[in-house]
C-alpha cells in the first residue's frame, strides 16, 4: 500500500489501476505473453512521468513504459513478479505545436498515430508513417520500435521522420530536446539512441517530427505476380522509370489474400479467371507533386511495359481513391485474418532485396522437410528488404503442437536469415520475443558495447527489465 499512496500522490488516485482495472495493460496483442503488475499508472505531463520514475528508481521498482500496447515481441508487457509499475502515456495526448513554416509538429507520445496523420493533414501537410495498427498504436510506441511501415521506400522509418525527442531518464530527469533543426551537430546524438531503445534506457514523452507536402495525386496497382523474381525485377523497373515518387511496394503471397477473402467475405480480389490464383501479388503505388495526369501517365508506362516483358501477368489499377482503399485494405487485412486463423509463429526479417527470392525458396523447402504441412504466410515491405515471414499450421498440425516447436522454428528461419546477410527484427522490435536470440546473430563487440550503453544510462535496471538485452 505504500508504493501504491505514493504513486496516487502523483498522479491521483483514479489513475492507479490495480487488480481487474489493470489487467487488459498486463497482456500483449498477441496474447502470447501475460504478466502481473504493482500498478498501472496514467500520468497526464511529462512531469508526472518524471515523478512516477523517480519514485520507482528510489523504490527500486521496475518500470514498464507502455504506449497503445500494439506490439508484437512483448515488449511492454510485465513479468509475473508482481513488482513492475506500467507506466502508461496514453493521456499524454496533445500535439502542442505545428510549424507550418519549418514542416514540423511537436507531438506527445500518448498521441494516435491516425490523429497525427489526420492533423497534419489538416494542417496542409503529410506525416507518411502508415501501418496496419494506426488507429490504435500511438507515438511513442512508434518511436521505441522505430517502426517502419508500406511508406519507408520513400520517407523512411521513424528515425528518418524525427528530429527531436523530450525524454524522462531513468533517474526521473527530463531532457528538454523538442528540437526542429534538421541541421545540429553538437555532440552525440542521443535522439537515435533512444528510438528503438524499446523503453530500455527511458521514456520518450514528446517528439518532434518532420512533416512532408501532401501528395496531389496518388496511383495504387494490384500485380499478379509468377514469382518473387518476378516482383524483384518489377520494382527495379519502377525505381528506374518513377524515381522518388514511388512511394510503396508490398509483396503478399497468394494464400494471404485468399485468407483476407475467405476471412472478410465483403472484401474481394479484383481478378478473374487464372489471374486469381496465382502464387503472389504486389501492391505498387506511387505519389505525385505534378498532376494526376502526370502520375498515372508515367505510372501506366511502368506497369504496361512490365507487363509487355512478362514481369506482370495481370493488373488492376485503382480509378478512384475508393478503389485505391480497397486494394489497400486487402494489404492491411492479412495480420486481421491471420489472427483470426489461430496463432502462428512470426518472423519479421530484414533481407537484401537481391537475395529475396532465394530465402524464400530455401527455407520453405527447409521448413517443409523439417516440419512437414505447415504452411508459409509470407508478405511484407519488398521496397525495404522487409518481410512478415510466418509460419501457420494448416490443417496437419494442432496449434499448441506447432507452438511446441517455435524454438525449433525460430533457430531454421533465424539462421537462413543470417545466412543472407538479414536481420532477425525489422520492424516490431526484440523485445523479449527475440531477446535470447539477439546474441546469436549479432557481433559480439557490438552486444557489449550496447550492454555498456545500458548499463550507462539505467545502471540500476530501473527501466523495461528483461526486453532486448540480458544484463
Amino acid at each position: 500500500m505504500e508504493h501504491l499512496d505514493a504513486l496516487r500522490a502523483v498522479v491521483g488516485a483514479a489513475q492507479v489501476l490495480t487488480g481487474a482495472d489493470a489487467q487488459g495493460y498486463e497482456v500483449d496483442w498477441r496474447e502470447r505473453y501475460r504478466g502481473r503488475a504493482l500498478a498501472v499508472v496514467r500520468p497526464a505531463h511529462v512531469d508526472e512521468v518524471a515523478a512516477v520514475v523517480r519514485y520507482c528508481a528510489q523504490a527500486g521498482l521496475p518500470v514498464i513504459p507502455q504506449g497503445g500496447n500494439t506490439g508484437l515481441c512483448g515488449g511492454a508487457t510485465p513479468d509475473d513478479s508482481g513488482r513492475a509499475v506500467i507506466v502508461s502515456l496514453q493521456r499524454l495526448n496533445q500535439i502542442r505545436h505545428i510549424d507550418t513554416d519549418n514542416d514540423t509538429m511537436d507531438v506527445e507520445a500518448g498521441c494516435i498515430l491516425q490523429s497525427v496523420q489526420q492533423a497534419a493533414r489538416d494542417a496542409g501537410r503529410l506525416f507518411p508513417l502508415s501501418l496496419a495498427a494506426e488507429g490504435s498504436c500511438t507515438i511513442g510506441g512508434n518511436l521505441a520500435t522505430n517502426a517502419g511501415g508500406t511508406q519507408v521506400l520513400r520517407y523512411g522509418n521513424m528515425r528518418e521522420l524525427t528530429l527531436g525527442l523530450e525524454v524522462v531518464t531513468a533517474q526521473g530527469d527530463i531532457w528538454h530536446g523538442l528540437r526542429g533543426l534538421r541541421k545540429d551537430n553538437t555532440g552525440y546524438d542521443l535522439r537515435d539512441l533512444y528510438i528503438g531503445s524499446e523503453g530500455t534506457l527511458g521514456i520518450i514523452t514528446a517528439a518532434t517530427l518532420k512533416l512532408h507536402p501532401l501528395p496531389v495525386a496518388r496511383c495504387t496497382a494490384l500485380l499478379a505476380l509468377d514469382s518473387i523474381a518476378s516482383a524483384i525485377a518489377v520494382l527495379g523497373r519502377a525505381r528506374a522509370g518513377l524515381g522518388p515518387s514511388l512511394t510503396g511496394f508490398e509483396l503478399m503471397a497468394g494464400n494471404c489474400l485468399q485468407a483476407v477473402v475467405r476471412c472478410f467475405p465483403q472484401q474481394r480480389l479484383p481478378f478473374d479467371g487464372p489471374s486469381a490464383d496465382l502464387p503472389w501479388y504486389a501492391l505498387l503505388e506511387i505519389s505525385d507533386s505534378e498532376s494526376e495526369a502526370h502520375a498515372r501517365e508515367r505510372f501506366e508506362v511502368v506497369v504496361g511495359d512490365a507487363l509487355e516483358a512478362g514481369e506482370v501477368q495481370d493488373a488492376v489499377i485503382a480509378e478512384s481513391m475508393a478503389q485505391s482503399h480497397a486494394l489497400w485494405h486487402l494489404r492491411e487485412s492479412i495480420p486481421l485474418a491471420e489472427k483470426e486463423m489461430g496463432k502462428s509463429i512470426k518472423h519479421d526479417v530484414s533481407i537484401p532485396v537481391s537475395r529475396m527470392a532465394e530465402f524464400v525458396e530455401h527455407t520453405n523447402v527447409a521448413l517443409q522437410a523439417a516440419f512437414p504441412g505447415i504452411v508459409n504466410v509470407i508478405f511484407g515491405h519488398l521496397g525495404d528488404g522487409n518481410l512478415h515471414y510466418n509460419v501457420a499450421r494448416g490443417t496437419d498440425w494442432a496449434e499448441g503442437a506447432l507452438l511446441a516447436r517455435q524454438d525449433d522454428v525460430y533457430a531454421l528461419v533465424h539462421d537462413r536469415v543470417h545466412a543472407v546477410g538479414g536481420s532477425i527484427s525489422a520492424e516490431h522490435g526484440v523485445g523479449q520475443l527475440k531477446r535470447d536470440a539477439l546474441p546469436l546473430y549479432k557481433d559480439p563487440v557490438e552486444m557489449a558495447l550496447m550492454r555498456r550503453i545500458k548499463g550507462a544510462l539505467d545502471p540500476d535496471g530501473v527501466m523495461n527489465p528483461g526486453k532486448v538485452l540480458v544484463v
